[in-house]
């Protein structure tokens, strides 16, 4: 009599490591950034070093319970994730709930830990806009309301995120999502004009804060006013400078002392490219292409395995990982405008790590679920 054999469980080895490799590159530029910080602040060289070993604990431990849970319950539970994505969104906002750090209010108290709803937002528009597009394609292609319809959603967002107000989710989240409809097969003419509506509200958007603008003119030339508008980027662009090709040497970084803000959470690649140079900072890109090249990889094989919501899932990660690392790549080396947005894996954060995780671990059950032939229900 045959015995039933228990399914093979084990990640793909090769997007694990990268996943990993990145986060071990987190902890050891977090480490490094944050010492003089925490030792000046809280009394502890090692304070944010813990507090990232505990973050980092806890977002693999969602990881693992996320990647032990079929694909059929993310798919059918989209909205939910939505309405609660929402919810803490316009709960953050609450005077006296959500918290206020430096003109921005982006963040919940929880004991001594925070949540930051932004980054749960991006975790559930990839996963709703997936279901969304498995159940409503011929809608989405063919038709005005099938696109209309995730676009009133992703307004309602991105109108939360700009109260808050945050920036840099907000091209995140409706980046991505632009992406994941365009690659459902949106009709081009329906995209273009959804699209050019949408830059010209950003445009708006840009303009209608003085603190914004300032922000664009001093990215064309920080050196204008290095000690003002410009002193984030001029500071990085000098830590860039001292690193050379092959850097410092790890812990060896003058600018993390006190000279560049921030220097262990939107800066922390900055850190990282003066203490290992060119050498260190490609390193670190080339995890990150390869990371969003395997990713895409398994969406491709999930969409000719007919598993079109791992596909747009799998799509969705990728669009957002790459657009992180793009935008927080782009602004410490001065190519795009400075604006708070998280290095993926690397950045100190809790939220941030642990919704990277969870979207990793998406991608690990959806490419377990190709291999071994998963249908849907």
């Amino acid at each position: 009599m045959s015995r039933a054999v228990a399914p093979n469980l084990m990640p793909d080895a090769g997007i694990l490591l990268l996943g990993v490799a990145l986060m071990l590159v987190g902890l050891v530029a977090i480490s490094s950034a944050s010492i003089e910080y925490a030792d000046i602040n809280y009394k502890s060289t090692w304070f944010h070093t813990i507090r990232h070993l505990i973050y980092m604990a806890l977002a693999l431990s969602a990881a693992f319970v996320v990647y032990r849970i079929p694909l059929q319950f993310w798919e059918q539970t989209g909205w939910i994730w939505l309405f609660i994505a929402l919810a803490l969104l316009i709960l953050v906002l609450i005077p006296g709930v959500g918290r206020e750090v430096n003109g921005s209010q982006r963040w919940l108290p929880l004991g001594p830990f925070t949540l930051q709803p932004s980054e749960f937002a991006k975790l559930a528009m990839v996963v709703y806009l997936a279901g969304y597009m498995v159940r409503r394609e011929h809608e989405v292609r063919h038709e005005w309301q099938g696109f209309l319809k995730p676009m009133a959603v992703l307004f309602a967002a991105t109108l939360l995120l700009m109260v808050e107000p945050d920036f840099g989710a907000t091209v995140i989240v409706a980046g991505s999502a632009f992406g994941m409809l365009f690659l459902a097969g949106v009709k081009l003419g329906h995209f273009m004009v959804v699209g050019a509506g949408a830059l010209g509200a950003l445009l708006v958007l840009v303009v209608s804060e003085p603190y914004r603008v300032k922000r664009l003119t001093a990215y064309t030339d920080p050196w204008a006013d290095p000690y003002d508008t410009g002193f984030q980027l001029t500071q990085s662009l000098i830590a860039f400078g001292r690193g050379e090709w092959f850097g410092v040497g790890l812990g060896n970084s003058v600018q993390k002392l006190f000279y560049l803000p921030e220097a262990h959470t939107d800066f922390v690649f900055s850190i990282w490219a003066e203490e290992t140079g060119f050498i260190g900072a490609l390193a670190v890109i080339l995890l990150y292409v390869a990371l969003i090249g395997r990713i895409l990889w398994v969406g491709r094989a999930a969409q000719l395995g007919s598993q079109p919501f791992g596909a747009y899932v799998c799509y969705g990660v990728a669009l957002v990982f790459s657009g992180q690392a793009f935008v927080n790549m782009g602004v410490s080396s001065g190519l795009l405008p400075t604006k708070g947005l998280t290095l993926p894996f690397v950045s100190y954060g809790g939220t941030s790590l642990t919704v990277c995780c969870v979207m990793l671990a998406l991608v690990l059950r959806i490419d377990h679920s190709v291999r071994h032939g998963e249908v849907r229900s």
